[in-house]
């Protein structure tokens, strides 16, 4: 795989509408990790896609109600099995971060990359996602150099008082010890 004119090629692309351009493209620093399951704690299924793309069903599930007006997004998914789904160009800046702040700097969606995980805070994520996801981050690292393992973060260190993902199930030190080792 590779990153070509800030997509992830083999890739799954489904654009969302949720993007518009950065501040400055050229600045892209951070990695936040995060988590989604639509329902919440079921896997598959075309929710996540359709979030993405604002054409969730309020109907088809009681939580849709709540969330079928946002217009979010993020750049990546990482599903189950460790595939990839891309819903915004890495230049462009997704909606995934909201109200955040990362050393002192707010608004981290003007400079950062938002990876989704597809799970939830309290059911361990897979070996194939944590491998996918250490794949895709060494790729950003190589692509953007003003991403580094000390600039890679979850959406609950950006947003501590809104937001817990990746969770506590998320291993930190394996995915930081892998991302900084050639051994996978």
């Amino acid at each position: 795989m590779e990153i070509k004119e800030h997509w992830l090629h083999g890739a799954k692309q489904v654009l969302s509408p949720n993007a518009n351009d950065r501040p400055d493209s050229a600045d892209i620093d951070l990695l936040v990790i995060h988590n989604i399951s639509l329902p919440p704690r079921e896997y598959g299924g075309p929710y996540i896609e359709q979030f993405f793309q604002n054409k969730l069903n309020p109907h088809e599930h009681p939580y849709f109600k709540e969330i079928a007006t946002l217009e979010v997004s993020s750049h990546l998914l990482v599903d189950r099995k460790g595939g990839y789904t891309q819903f915004v160009p890495f230049n462009r800046r997704a909606w995934h971060a909201g109200e955040s702040c990362f050393q002192g700097r707010e608004n981290c969606n003007d400079f950062a990359v938002g990876i989704e995980l597809e799970g939830c805070d309290t059911e361990l994520y897979t070996e194939q996602q944590y491998l996918a996801l250490i794949h895709v981050s060494r790729l950003l690292m190589q692509h953007y150099p003003k991403i580094t393992p000390q600039r890679v973060c979850g959406h609950s260190d950006i947003a501590p008082s809104r937001k817990t993902d990746p969770g506590p199930v998320f291993r930190w030190q394996y995915f930081l010890e892998k991302l900084a080792t050639r051994d996978i």
